[in-house]
């Protein structure tokens, strides 16, 4: 018998230290030869360590969470046979993660205009396999949240759709607790999470923010683009964000301060010629900002293409680490949860992040054509921008975003 010492490779990237995300072994666990051994992350991605030697795992370097330097030891492995050298393993890439990720939440863009608000629907609940009832009730109490062991049967032992009745109607009238009691859990911040949290707290330390909010009418623009769907529906669909992309792309010009990069160490900020655009995007193991190179020269049906492609590409862990990182200006939006105005935290080291907010039906005085007004009903949205007040003043903020509203209610201008 032998011992492998497993060292940490330097996985090209020049780093001097990696993070463990998760074990795949643990002590006593037998491994193959190219099994997996951790996942560690590094600045761009999380990588997938594979065992080089098949044995039992004796030795391991630390806890999901930690820190370990490149070339120590990962893990030791004891084999059969003769002694061999201590030599790293080739390294797997798995799914790449963004090196800056900003505070709201987007993938989809706005929703179309608010409805009445429904009932919430209750929380499932799993009922007891102890009570007697058919799969139609069980099916029915679970889809209702109802335990069926607090549910009364009736006189042969069995809960029927009455029984079931005759519950709701009782707790109906508040009698039900409040809500079900769930235990506390303690949740170690590591990997992506870890990530976002630091660049989050690195964003709001380190850059003043300053926030603008302005209201959109967007009736024409849901015109225009329902009549592109209809028409041009072979080329996909078309949401809103293709068309606030192409605004901003429009806008950018006359308002270069908004499409930069500041690098505070070295005092110097870079105003981009094109426009790199970030979405902050949500995906199952946090927040990632996915970026659409040169959206300048794109026009709205290769924008919802691109915006789709890689809002599935990160949600699905198939996005490639080069398309995580470069953006110059991003777009944020909390989607179906709407929210009448947001706040967001830039992406450092941009300058500027842009957030559109739900779509709401409002009544509004509009011009009649005879020199007077009347009452209308009007498709509404807000825009929030939040700017690093060392590189944009607030009159450049307010004037980008005059600007975008005036290519958003007029979006004739956008085809053009």
């Amino acid at each position: 018998m032998s011992r492998f010492t497993f060292r940490l490779p330097d996985i090209g990237e020049g780093i001097a230290e990696a993070e463990i995300v998760a074990w795949h072994v643990k002590i006593g666990d037998m491994v193959a030869e190219d099994g997996p051994l951790a996942d560690v992350m590094t600045d761009k991605a999380t990588v997938e360590m594979e065992s080089p030697v098949s044995g039992r795992v004796v030795e391991m370097a630390g806890e999901p969470g930690d820190r370990i330097a490149i070339g120590s030891a990962l893990v030791v492995i004891e084999t059969d046979g003769e002694a061999v050298e201590e030599a790293p393993a080739p390294a797997k890439a798995a799914v790449p993660v963004p090196i800056q990720a900003p505070e709201p939440v987007i993938a989809a863009p706005p929703p179309a205009p608010v409805a009445a608000p429904t009932p919430a629907a209750a929380t499932p609940a799993a009922p007891s396999a102890r009570v007697l009832a058919s799969p139609a009730v069980r099916a029915r109490a679970h889809d209702l949240g109802i335990d069926l062991a607090k549910v009364q049967p009736g006189p042969e032992g069995r809960v029927r759709h009455g029984d079931l009745d005759q519950f709701i109607a009782y707790n109906a009238g508040g009698f039900a607790p409040a809500g079900a009691k769930r235990g506390d859990e303690t949740i170690k911040v590591i990997g992506l999470r870890r990530r976002i949290a630091e660049n989050m707290a690195a964003s709001k330390r380190n850059i003043p923010h300053f926030s603008y909010v302005e209201e959109f009418d967007v009736t024409e623009l849901e015109r225009v683009r329902a009549e592109l769907n209809v028409a041009h529906a072979g080329r996909g669909k078309l949401t809103l964000l293709p068309f606030m992309i192409t605004a901003i792309c429009r806008a950018i010009p006359d308002f270069p301060m908004i499409n930069a990069r500041y690098d505070d160490e070295a005092n110097v900020v870079t105003r981009y010629g094109a426009v790199h655009m970030g979405l902050a995007t949500q995906t199952p193991g946090g927040l990632m900002v996915p970026v659409i190179r040169d959206a300048q020269d794109r026009n709205l049906w290769q924008l919802a293409r691109e915006i789709g492609r890689l809002a599935d590409a990160a949600r699905t862990g198939s996005i490639a680490a080069s398309e995580l990182s470069g953006s110059t200006l991003t777009v944020t939006s909390l989607g179906p949860l709407g929210g009448v105005a947001t706040t967001p935290v830039i992406n450092r080291p941009e300058v500027a992040i842009i957030g559109p907010n739900r779509i709401i039906e409002r009544p509004m005085f509009v011009p009649d054509g005879h020199g007077g007004e009347r009452l209308a009903k009007r498709k509404l949205m807000n825009l929030s921008i939040s700017c690093d007040h060392r590189v944009v003043d607030g009159w450049d903020a307010a004037s980008f975003v005059q600007a975008l509203r005036k290519l958003i209610e007029a979006p004739s201008l956008l085809l053009v």
